[in-house]
């Protein structure tokens, strides 16, 4: 066979597996995501990952009493999410199962997380600067949450490995969790810098989170234009200085706020049922 047959060949057998791997993770929901993903890493080889740094970051803070120290701030926080998981099977059937765990870190840090498969961490600095309700910490969790069901971590993943010419699986998972080390830092907060790995997400996968995460929000009976007041409450806590970690690379603040009042407004009526329900 010719190298000019051999190498179309090739490229017809690239072509078909980008094709094979563009797809979604998630069903529309009331919001109407739908857009198409580039997946090549494998959900398994991701949660392992998550589930190996997570591991680690809850083994080396828990000694220093950094989990769950406050058990009125615990009991809380894993009440919304209690509210919120049973949600997720309008985007995806499977999340309801997964092995979900919710733990609040104490850190001055404002931020919160969810890892793939399931792992939720909020951060004391999150709720203590922000003076945080309980729909405007419905919001972050359920914005977290939507990641995790949009699989946006293994988005971004399978971005690094097309882009990698030669790149492997460990190698783009790597630099994902632990951007410049390929090492997971087990110094508390830094553990978290290292998760944002993850992040930033682009800018269409953090309008996604925004908009699945109003309506997780919603259907728990939370009201979704806490959102709003919770980004604005964001933005002014960083001021002019670097924003904290959860903002990162968010769209602008007037472009969110925009959004996030018109999918507010539309899964209001989600929120009116789920309280008339109570």
């Amino acid at each position: 066979m010719s190298r000019k047959i051999i190498g179309r060949a090739a490229t017809t057998m690239t072509v078909a597996t980008v094709l094979v791997a563009c797809t979604t993770t998630t069903e529309e929901g009331t919001v109407g995501v739908q857009r198409s993903q580039l997946i090549l890493v494998s959900s398994a080889e991701m949660e392992k990952t998550a589930a190996t740094q997570y591991t680690q970051l809850i083994s080396s803070e828990s000694p220093k009493g950094n989990v769950n120290r406050d058990p009125k701030q615990t009991e809380r926080v894993r009440g919304i999410a209690k509210r919120l998981i049973p949600q997720t099977a309008v985007f995806r059937k499977d999340a309801v199962d997964w092995k979900w765990e919710v733990n609040v870190l104490t850190s001055p840090e404002v931020n919160a997380w969810c890892m793939p498969g399931g792992k939720i961490a909020v951060y004391s600095g999150l709720i203590d600067k922000l003076q945080i309700t309980d729909d405007e910490l419905a919001a972050v969790m359920g914005h977290e949450i939507s990641h995790a069901l949009r699989e946006h971590g293994r988005e971004r993943a399978s971005q690094q490995m097309a882009a990698g010419v030669g790149a492997s699986l460990a190698g783009a998972v790597a630099d994902i969790f632990f951007p410049g080390t390929g090492q997971l830092t087990t110094a508390g907060a830094g553990v978290a810098a290292q998760y944002g790995g993850l992040l930033p997400y682009s800018r269409i996968q953090e309008t996604e989170a925004d908009r699945m995460g109003v309506e997780l929000a919603a259907r728990a009976g939370y009201d979704p234009r806490a959102a709003i007041v919770l980004w604005q409450k964001m933005a002014k806590l960083a001021g002019g200085s670097a924003p904290p970690q959860i903002l990162s690379t968010h769209p602008s603040n007037e472009t969110r706020m925009k959004d996030l009042t018109e999918f507010s407004e539309k899964v209001l009526p989600l929120y009116e049922e789920a309280r008339a329900r109570k």
